[in-house]
Parts: structure tokens; C-alpha cells; sequence
């Protein structure tokens, strides 16, 4: 077993002393070691200094870059296509909300502008990296299928994307839609399913859980309508798609029959 040996201890015996020799000369490698150790660092950092001091520089330089972009273009950009697309809006929401003879010229207007001010189109075009060059998409995209134009408004619904609680599975059941329109069924029951996943809420997930459901049996799946249509019942009793659902799963449950 070792023992513990004072500072300035003298060796009895040579084998103490060859004791004190080697321990001696351990320590005083392992502090040669840590020096050796710590002058290669500096050295290192010596020779590399004006690398390093280049790479924090650039570091500085892109964080520095980026705020000034998001303060002095990004923001001012972001109003000003805002305030662009205001009068595109009201064009939109008047089209949806007023005379249907005048619709599809309302429609128009939002999409190709009017009294000085852009359209959705030139919106996307002009701002395309803004916040409101994206909300363009989705207006675009209704725009194009409440005028039966379903091919554009595919293209514009599928370039929106948004983490919103209505609007993202809105235009994904909006695709949904348009898909069914252009009689390619299968292609509107994948959207459909999407847009019931994408949140869940009170008013878009039992809206196209029913309408996944009714493609479903158009397309002979009772299988997969029946779960849509049970979910319904259970988890949205007060929706109004709820007052549909024993219709529909009497039609499922005659299919699997």
C-alpha cells in the first residue's frame, strides 16, 4: 500500500531514494507535459490570429447584415406590399360576398388590380419574398376556383404555406376541391384527408373529415369513410356536418355489406 510522503522527505534507505527520483521525475513530466501542451496552443493561436480574428469579423459581419436587411429592406418591404394588396383584398371579399353577376369581374380585379393598385398576381410578383406576397397565394388560388379555373388555382394554393389554425387546411382542402372539379377524385380524397390532419378545430377538421368521406364512398371505399364519419359524431356532436353523418355511414354500412 502507498504512503503518503512530507514535502522534504529524506529517503531512509536506496530503495527510498530511487522511490523519490521516479516520483520526482513523473511530476515533473506530467508539468513538462501540460507546458509543452499549452505552449503549442498559443502557438497555435499565434500563427492562426488573423484567421481567427477574420472568421469572428465575417460571423459579426453576416449577423450585423441580416439585422440591417430585416430593419431597413425587409420591413419597409413587408408594409409597403401590404398596403399594395389592401384594395386586392377588398375586390376579393366583395366578389365573395356580393352580386354574382359582378363576380368573376370582382375576381379579376383582385387578381390583376385595379385604381392604381396591384393584384394578387402582381403582389406575388413584385414582393414575392413578403409575408403578403405568400396571404397573395392563397387569395390567388380562391380567386382562380371560384372562377372554375382549377389548374391555376392548384398551383397558387399548393405554393401558400402557412402554419395557421384555418387558413393552411382551408387551401389544402381547397386543392382538395379543385382536384374534384377536374374529376381526378383520388387526388382530392388525399388533400381532403390532409386538410382534416392539418389542425384540429371546430370548424375545418369536421368539415373535411365529411367531405373525405363522401369521396370515399364515391369512390367505393366504405373502409376508409366509415372512420371519418365516426369521428365526426364522437369528438364534433355540435358541428353542422354531425347533422349529416348517420346518412352517410347508413350509405358506408350498405356497402360493406
Amino acid at each position: 500500500m502507498a504512503t503518503y510522503k512530507k514535502r522534504g522527505h529524506k529517503p531512509k534507505n536506496k530503495v527510498e531514494e530511487v522511490e523519490q527520483i521516479e516520483d520526482n521525475s513523473t511530476t515533473a513530466e506530467v508539468f513538462n507535459t501540460l507546458d509543452a501542451g499549452a505552449s503549442k496552443t498559443e502557438e497555435w493561436v499565434a500563427a492562426n490570429q488573423k484567421y481567427i480574428l477574420g472568421t469572428v469579423g465575417v460571423v459579426a459581419l453576416v449577423i450585423l447584415g441580416y439585422l440591417g436587411f430585416q430593419k431597413f429592406i425587409q420591413e419597409p418591404k413587408e408594409q409597403e406590399a401590404a398596403n399594395e394588396m389592401f384594395k386586392a383584398q377588398q375586390y376579393f371579399d366583395n366578389a365573395v360576398n356580393g352580386n354574382s353577376t359582378l363576380r368573376d369581374s370582382l375576381y379579376n380585379l383582385a387578381l390583376n388590380g385595379g385604381e392604381g393598385k396591384y393584384g394578387f398576381l402582381e403582389i406575388i410578383e413584385n414582393y414575392g419574398s413578403t409575408k403578403a406576397a405568400n396571404l397573395a397565394n392563397y387569395y390567388a388560388g380562391f380567386s382562380y376556383l371560384n372562377m372554375n379555373k382549377y389548374q391555376e388555382a392548384i398551383s397558387y394554393l399548393d405554393d401558400f404555406k402557412s402554419d395557421d389554425e384555418m387558413l393552411g387546411p382551408l387551401a389544402l382542402g381547397g386543392i382538395g376541391d379543385a382536384f374534384s372539379q377536374l374529376g381526378q377524385v383520388e387526388e382530392a380524397l388525399g388533400y381532403y384527408e390532409k386538410a382534416a390532419k392539418a389542425k384540429t378545430n371546430d370548424y375545418t377538421t369536421p368539415k373535411f373529415l365529411l367531405k373525405a368521406a363522401i369521396t370515399a364512398l364515391s369512390l367505393k371505399k366504405p373502409a376508409v369513410a366509415t372512420p371519418y364519419l365516426e369521428r365526426i359524431k364522437e369528438e364534433f356532436p355540435k358541428s353542422v356536418e354531425a347533422n349529416q353523418v348517420d346518412v352517410h355511414l347508413g350509405q358506408a354500412q350498405a356497402m360493406l355489406k
